[in-house]
C-alpha cells in the first residue's frame, strides 16, 4: 500500500482532514501536563503535534512503518522519540506511557486486535488507549464522492469499506476482544473547505494510499474518467465537505493481562 510516499504528499492528500480530526480526537481525552503519550502509526506527525503543542516534545513518542513520515516527525520536532516501527511490535517498555492513541491507523493494521494489545502493553494500568478510524463504511469519511465516483464506474473496485473498525461499533468490539476495559464509543465530526472542486481533487493524484494505488492501476483516460464522475458530484466552487470517525477510548487494566 502506497504511504512510502514524502510526506508532504500525504499531509496534502489526507492531512486536510486529519489535522483537525486530530484536534477533536485529543480533546476527548483530557491530557494533562506530566502526561507521556504515544502517537501510533504517527504519518507525517498530525496527532503528533498536537500531543507536543499538550504535553511538550520531550513527553511524546511516535511510531509509523514509513522512513519519510519518521523522518519528517523527526525534522519538525527533535525532541519526540519517533521511531520506524508498527503498531503490532511496538518497540518500547511495557507500561510506559500515559496515553497511547492511533489515529486512522487501526483498519490498516495486519492484525488489529494484536496491535490495540501492543498499545495496551506499552501503556501504565489505568492509562488511556484510544483510536480513530473514518466511517468509510456508512459513506461518512472524506473520500465518499471519490469513492461513490469509483463504484459507478467500477462496481467491484476494492475500497475502505470493508476494512476492521468502519462500521459502527466494530472499533469499540475490537477494543473490548484486546483486553481494554469501559471502552466508550463517541462520534468526531470534522468540516473541511475548499476553493474550487481543482483544489479538492489535486492531492487524489499524488499516489498516497489505497486511493494513489488504484488510480495509478488505471490508464490516463481512466483516470480523466474518474475525475469527470467526482466533478458530476461536487460543485466547481467554493465548497466544504464533512467527514465523520469513529471513536473508542478504553482503560487499560492490569499489567498482566497484556505482557
Amino acid at each position: 500500500m502506497s504511504f512510502d510516499v514524502a510526506a508532504d504528499a500525504y499531509s496534502r492528500f489526507m492531512g486536510r482532514f486529519s489535522e483537525p480530526l486530530a484536534g477533536e480526537f485529543a480533546a476527548l481525552l483530557g491530557l494533562r501536563s506530566g502526561q507521556r503519550a504515544l502517537d501510533v502509526g504517527c504519518g507525517p506527525g498530525a496527532l503528533t503535534s498536537v500531543l507536543v503543542e499538550a504535553l511538550g516534545e520531550s513527553s511524546v513518542a511516535a511510531v509509523d512503518p514509513s522512513a519519510p513520515f519518521v523522518g519528517a516527525v523527526r525534522s519538525r520536532y527533535p525532541l519526540v522519540d519517533c521511531r520506524q516501527a508498527s503498531a503490532e511490535s511496538l518497540p518500547f517498555e511495557s507500561g510506559e506511557f500515559d496515553v497511547t492513541l492511533a489515529q486512522l491507523v487501526v483498519h490498516f493494521m495486519d492484525d488489529p486486535v494484536r496491535g490495540i494489545r501492543e498499545m495496551a502493553r506499552v501503556t501504565r494500568p489505568g492509562g488511556t488507549v484510544a483510536a480513530t478510524v473514518w466511517d468509510f463504511a456508512g459513506g461518512a469519511g472524506p473520500l465518499a464522492p471519490f469513492r461513490e465516483a469509483q463504484r459507478s464506474l467500477d462496481p467491484d473496485a476494492h475500497n475502505e469499506a470493508t476494512r476492521p473498525g468502519t462500521t459502527e461499533g466494530d472499533l469499540a468490539r475490537l477494543f473490548a476482544e484486546a483486553g481494554l476495559l469501559d471502552v466508550r464509543a463517541p462520534v468526531v465530526t470534522v468540516e473541511v473547505q475548499f476553493a474550487s472542486f481543482e483544489q479538492w481533487w489535486e492531492p487524489f493524484t499524488l499516489g498516497v494510499g489505497p486511493v494513489g494505488d488504484y488510480l495509478n492501476s488505471l490508464t490516463p483516460d481512466g483516470v480523466a474518467a474518474v475525475k469527470r464522475a467526482c466533478a458530476e458530484r461536487l460543485p466547481a466552487g467554493p465548497f466544504s465537505t464533512v467527514a465523520s470517525a469513529w471513536v473508542a477510548i478504553g482503560t487499560v487494566g492490569s499489567a498482566d493481562a497484556f505482557a
